[in-house]
């Protein structure tokens, strides 16, 4: 008895096919443009959520270097300051208070200027 295979390549079929969806034209349609367009946006994908944290810090550092300026002192001296001072707060809580409490993160700027001298 020979062994019929319809059933196993139909469900990975189907699984490119409803991965693809959203796709236009034959990227959603057709098996091997699928697969190929699927793997290709999973490659994406997986370096996307590498870039996505490489931005956010890049925003956090953008966020933070204006605050400071408007305290007079530079991003690279705030965070010089900051670890003079011995204040370990990161990024992303220092970008949130520069965006939302503006005066205590002015106090934090004050704070690591009085390290710097």
């Amino acid at each position: 008895m020979r062994v019929k295979r319809g059933l196993a390549s139909h469900r990975r079929h189907k699984k490119y096919l409803t991965a693809a969806k959203g796709f236009r034209g034959g990227r959603s349609r057709l098996y091997r443009t699928a697969r190929e367009a699927v793997e290709r946006s999973m490659q994406n994908a997986f370096y996307g959520r590498k870039q996505r944290k490489r931005d956010f810090r890049t925003l956090w550092i953008l966020r933070i270097n204006a605050g400071a300026r408007l305290s007079g002192l530079s991003y690279s001296r705030f965070m010089h300051g900051l670890k003079q001072a011995g204040i370990a707060l990161n990024r992303k809580v220092l970008a949130d208070l520069a965006v939302y409490q503006k005066d205590d993160f002015a106090k934090i700027v004050d704070l690591a200027k009085a390290a710097l001298k």
